[in-house]
C-alpha cells in the first residue's frame, strides 16, 4: 500500500488544523494506520492510532483530549483532527501502516510509510 499525508502548514497556536491519509494500492480497511509525528532533533513519536477492526483509537498523553483519528473507509483515508494546537506540537506528520498483530503503540511493527507533512504551530 502507497500512503500520502497532507494538510499541513502555518498555524497559530490554539488554532486547529487536519491532516490526512490516504492509500492506494491495496484495501486500506485492513490496515491498522497511525500517525506518528517527529520534531527537529528528537525521536518519532506515534500520536495516534486507528486499529483495523474498529477498536477504540488509541492516543498519545501528548495529544489525548486535544487530537482525533477517524477513517472513512469508502474513501480509503485516515484523518488527524488536531485541536488546541501547541508550539510544541510542531513537528512532521507523518502516516504508517500496518497489518500484523503487533502492538500497535511501537513504531518498528510498521512497515509502510508516507511522505510527512510539516505543521509549525507559532506561539
Amino acid at each position: 500500500v502507497q500512503l500520502q499525508a497532507s494538510g499541513g502548514g502555518l498555524v497559530q497556536a490554539g488554532s486547529s488544523r487536519k491532516l490526512s491519509c490516504s492509500a492506494s494500492g491495496r484495501a486500506f480497511i485492513n490496515y491498522t494506520v497511525a500517525w506518528v509525528r517527529q520534531a527537529p532533533g528528537r525521536a518519532r513519536e506515534i500520536v495516534a492510532v486507528m486499529p483495523w477492526r474498529g477498536d477504540r483509537p488509541w492516543y498519545a498523553a501528548s495529544v489525548k483530549g486535544r487530537f482525533t483519528v477517524s477513517r472513512d473507509s469508502a474513501k480509503d483515508t485516515v484523518w488527524l483532527q488536531m485541536s488546541s494546537l501547541k508550539p510544541e506540537d510542531t513537528a512532521t506528520y507523518y502516516c504508517a501502516a500496518k497489518t500484523n498483530s503487533g502492538p500497535i503503540y511501537m513504531i518498528s511493527e510498521y512497515d509502510y510509510w508516507g511522505q510527512g507533512t510539516l505543521v509549525t504551530v507559532s506561539s
